[in-house]
């Protein structure tokens, strides 16, 4: 600004300080945008893991039961194009949480 422009009130000065106003609105306000967004968030996520849980078929399997085992997961087997995707069966020794077993 030119020192005349500050002694004036001109069309520019005011719009300054309209501006100013409007950004001490909008930092008042960022605190609630983001509760929103938190929130809507959230709606989102509990939409989609009630989608998820309706499509999926949960398998349980309890002690004493045969189970194969990926190769892949084991690495005890080399890994090629012809090479097995399972190996077993195991029997289920015990049941742990979370869908982990531990095997004979």
């Amino acid at each position: 600004m030119i020192p005349t422009e500050i002694g004036v009130p001109s069309a520019r000065n005011l719009m300054i300080d309209d501006n100013n106003k409007e950004l001490r609105m909008n930092l008042d306000l960022l605190e609630e945008r983001r509760e929103l967004a938190l929130i809507r968030e959230h709606n989102y996520k509990r939409q989609l893991q009630k989608y998820y849980d309706s499509r999926v078929q949960k398998c349980t399997s309890d002690a004493g039961d045969f189970v194969f085992r990926n190769n892949e997961a084991s690495g005890q087997e080399p890994l090629g194009k012809l090479a097995p995707t399972w190996e077993g069966p195991y029997k289920i020794k015990e049941v742990l949480s979370k869908g982990a077993y531990k095997l004979e």
